[in-house]
């Protein structure tokens, strides 16, 4: 690359500038990071790309996908329509991917394999949150069941269509494999088989960035819609005492005031999460260094899992999630959403299944490869929650009491 004096770019002497970065990755990364040269590459093998690795290009095919929009309007914990500030998939999708560039790049990962995992990781979720989750493993119990993992790999690899040379959207294996993390080995797919021992480091930190991004808005959004207070917060959980005290000393008198309320949360909310992080990445660096991995297939060979937290925040964070699960997750609200979430797609996958023609049309061709309730089952999760509730009002009858 030429320059002039003060260091202004003149020209651009490598021409492929793909090659460039996975020189720049070999320098660079750590010998336990997923480096892009190493890929297995795709199901369907395709031209590289001149200026990008093949894990930016995975997350350009989902950034620009149909079902990576939708998250928009998608719910996390509350219906869209219940308020401007709640979290949507699509928020809370950006925030994993926030934290996993930071866990990543901290340990010398590949960030690029880092950001299309924690952006696709939720692409599976149907309407209305893990109750319409559940409403749908219910439906199709005679069927095969409904695990959002796995969707994931079906919207990735046969539902989005983005070129007539092959279906989905021919990812790399590296990320194929590292959304179907939590999958059980007897569910594992064939194709990919044998199913590795670990994930890829990438896959482990958006594992951890998903917890505690969560963990996070969780609580800011608990405490926002008054399911819980800040009184019982500081009596339950160590790790928010040990933030807001290191708020008070960072800012004196600041958390005495009581004229913004939210950004006293905000304030705290984020100590806690920057805690978090410099936790995973010191204890990982630790267990990385302690297990001598080579280079990333070691590491899917693994005896343990090795990006985690340090034992005593560990017991904090576990601490912490369980206060949300009693105070948030089983809360009477969200309890009445599972009933609500439960009737819309019941009474969606009922009217389709009289009416299979009412199914979008390319679903009712789908339906002669995978079966009608299959194929219903695809449709409902890939839509929205306002789609779900127009095609209840228009299919079966008024929307039921939220």
């Amino acid at each position: 690359m030429g320059e002039r004096p003060g260091g202004v770019v003149t020209e651009i002497q490598d021409d492929n500038l793909r090659s460039a970065k996975e020189a720049r990755e070999t320098r660079d990364l750590a010998p336990w990071a997923m480096h892009s040269d190493a890929s297995v590459g795709r199901r369907y093998p395709e031209r590289p790309d001149a200026l990008r690795t093949p894990f930016e290009r995975d997350r350009d095919r989902i950034v620009h996908s149909t079902a990576f929009r939708r998250l928009m309007y998608k719910t996390q914990v509350f219906v869209n329509q219940d308020g401007d500030h709640n979290r949507t998939r699509l928020s809370h999708s950006l925030e994993v991917c926030q934290v996993a560039r930071t866990i990543g790049n901290a340990l010398r990962l590949n960030e690029p394999l880092c950001e299309v995992v924690a952006l696709a990781h939720d692409i599976g979720h149907p309407p209305f949150g893990h109750r319409g989750e559940w409403a749908l493993d219910e439906l199709m119990k005679d069927h095969g069941g409904f695990r959002h993992n796995a969707q994931v790999l079906r919207v990735v690899d046969r539902l989005e269509r983005r070129s007539p040379d092959y279906p989905g959207l021919n990812l790399t294996r590296e990320v194929r494999e590292s959304l179907l993390k939590h999958e059980k080995g007897e569910d594992w797919p064939e194709e990919l088989a044998p199913r590795p021992a670990r994930p890829l480091l990438e896959a482990q930190v958006v594992d951890l960035a998903d917890s505690t991004a969560y963990n996070k808005h969780d609580v800011e959004d608990g405490l926002l819609a008054g399911m819980f207070d800040e009184h019982e917060l500081e009596r339950e959980v160590a790790l928010w005492r040990r933030s807001r005290a290191a708020v008070a000393e960072r800012y004196p008198g600041f958390l005495d005031r009581d004229d913004d309320p939210n950004l006293r949360v905000q304030r705290i909310a984020n100590e806690l999460m920057g805690a978090c992080i410099e936790d995973i990445v010191g204890s990982s660096k630790e267990r990385i260094l302690a297990a001598d991995v080579l280079d990333a297939r070691t590491v899917q060979g693994a005896k343990a899992t090795l990006v985690g937290h340090s034992e005593e925040l560990a017991r904090d964070v576990a601490e912490l999630s369980q206060f949300l699960y009693r105070r948030f997750y089983r809360h009477e609200y969200l309890q009445r959403f599972l009933v609500y979430a439960r009737q819309v797609l019941t009474g969606l996958f009922d009217a389709y299944r009289r009416r299979p023609d009412e199914l979008a049309a390319w679903y009712q061709r789908w339906s002669e490869e995978v079966g009608l309730e299959r194929a219903i089952c695809d449709y409902l999760a890939g839509m929205t929650d306002r789609f779900a509730q127009q095609e209840y009002e228009r299919l079966v009858d008024e929307l039921p009491q939220s």
